[in-house]
């Protein structure tokens, strides 16, 4: 009798366990959407045990290969004005990605990809067609220049998607994988010099602290050495200065890195 009673407690443990797993549904786009860079875009999505307070972050994807982050939002299941970058060029092998952002069980991460679907681009594609040399180009690659921030690092896009503030020069971080544990291999770096190198990311935190220049900007960012089972490599991080604590998440994949900002507070 008590053998039977165990049992039924597992079973409906399970069962439990089950149901509150997270999850997202992307509805739209769809393998029927057509996006227009002239226009803006749309995403509508369901969950299941995520609440409203919590967020998505969404991300447009080429071939494996995220091309633009569309933004991370509340999770209203809706939201529309997205611009898309006019660099994007036309083509049918495009997906949104959604992620879910911070769960509650951190061995269970919400992921979507949705399937095929195409972006027309007439002024891009036109664009390519002319000369590389043309003065739009030098324009862009003068402005590069003269931004103090890194632009790129070994061929690799970096794009900054947070500032962060601390009082203190000595700082410690740790780091840890934000989604499914799938064999994602990431480095870490500070100013340019490696700080994590080729790191294995599990759920298990690994931490090292480092002085940071309280000159200048620091920049931090990921860099992916592959893409894993379930691309692009995300990564969480918690960073303090033993005053201050901020969480973050960034993203990588075999052609841009996420990176931020770290100031000393004067």
């Amino acid at each position: 009798m008590c053998s039977h009673t165990t049992n039924n407690s597992i079973a409906n443990q399970g069962i439990y366990q089950t149901i509150e797993k997270s999850a997202i549904e992307i509805l739209q786009p769809n393998k029927s959407t057509i996006w227009t860079i002239s226009e803006p875009a749309s995403i509508a999505w369901k969950t299941w045990n995520i609440g409203s307070e919590k967020s998505i972050r969404f991300f447009l994807a080429r071939d494996d290969m995220v091309v633009q982050e569309l933004g991370t939002f509340k999770n209203t299941f809706s939201v529309n004005g997205i611009k898309l970058a006019k660099n994007i060029s036309s083509g049918d092998t495009y997906q949104v990605v959604g992620i879910e952002l911070f769960p509650d069980n951190k061995y269970h991460v919400a992921k979507f990809a949705t399937p095929y679907f195409s972006i027309r681009n007439e002024e891009a594609d036109a664009r390519r067609n002319t000369s590389k040399y043309g003065n739009s180009q030098k324009n862009t690659v003068a402005k590069a220049l003269e931004s103090p921030n890194r632009q790129s690092f070994e061929g690799r896009k970096i794009s900054y998607v947070k500032e962060l503030v601390f009082d203190n020069e000595k700082v410690s971080i740790d780091i840890w994988d934000h989604g499914r544990q799938d064999d994602d291999v990431v480095s870490i770096y500070l100013n340019g010099e490696t700080i994590i190198s080729k790191h294995l990311l599990t759920y298990r935190k690994k931490r090292i602290t480092f002085t940071l220049d309280p000159s200048k900007s620091n920049d931090l960012f990921l860099y992916a050495h592959n893409l894993g089972k379930f691309p692009p490599n995300t990564v969480a991080i918690e960073i303090t200065d033993g005053k201050t604590k901020e969480d973050i998440v960034l993203n990588s994949d075999l052609k841009s890195c996420e990176a931020v900002l770290i100031k000393i507070k004067k």
